[in-house]
């Protein structure tokens, strides 16, 4: 593959998890010719020891920002996956002249002002509950999905960890408004009852200015489908 058809995805992760989640797209965009960069937020994976009561949606936008920043990263194909789009939109709002286009992995789109808990009412008393209900600021994980094998759901479920609720309500805020980058939805369409990103599959296949496109498999492809999440993506950047 020649170097003019590389391309550097830089992932935003979801919430509990963090860059370690990725682990089985590492090869395969290798394979490929491209580099995939997965940083970590602050507070979470092999930063968990970092966690703390302040930590806010706007913490974790620094952390990709100062990733972009130092490692000189440029025409980047920025992925958000679930939370990691509320973080990957304000990575674009911010150094827009960095970024190629944005892929929303099964994810939440927000405008400006909205937070996650904004676009995920229905969970919001449960969260909270849950929250109260340990150290009063991290809500811990939310099951997997049922089609996720024995083996992953046993590497999951000792590496992830709970997460600061900040992060859920804090508001984004644009610098600029809407973006006019491309934009790509990919909606998993082993939906669970609650259907968190049909709303969003919705609006982005309705609205200009979106490619839409939907993949078979639950919410994390990265862990339950890599080849298949990797020909999609490969199909969106070529």
């Amino acid at each position: 593959m020649t170097s003019s058809s590389s391309k550097t995805f830089l992932v935003c992760h979801g919430a509990w998890s963090a860059g370690w989640v990725w682990k089985k797209m590492h090869p395969l965009m290798q394979a490929a010719g491209h580099r995939l960069i997965t940083p970590t937020y602050t507070g979470l994976g092999e930063r968990a020891h970092l966690a703390h009561r302040g930590l806010d949606l706007e913490a974790h936008i620094r952390d990709v920002l100062n990733v972009i920043s130092y490692e000189d990263l440029r025409d980047i194909v920025l992925v958000g996956h679930s939370y990691g789009s509320m973080v990957a939109t304000g990575v674009a709002d911010r150094v827009r002249e960095r970024i190629a286009q944005l892929i929303y992995l099964d994810a939440f789109v927000p405008r400006d002002g909205q937070s996650l808990f904004d676009l995920n009412e229905p969970v919001i008393e449960t969260m909270r509950e849950l929250a109260h209900d340990g150290d009063g600021w991290r809500i811990p994980p939310m099951p997997t999905p049922p089609d996720t094998s024995p083996a992953d759901v046993e590497w999951l479920t000792a590496r992830r960890v709970d997460m600061p609720i900040k992060c859920f309500e804090q508001k984004l805020k644009l610098q600029h408004g809407e973006t006019n980058l491309p934009r790509s939805f990919i909606y998993a369409t082993r939906t669970t009852q609650a259907d968190t990103f049909g709303q969003c599959a919705r609006r982005t296949r309705n609205e200009a200015g979106w490619r839409y496109f939907e993949i078979d498999t639950s919410h994390s492809p990265n862990v339950t489908a890599p080849e298949a999440l990797m020909a999609l993506l490969q199909k969106i950047v070529s």
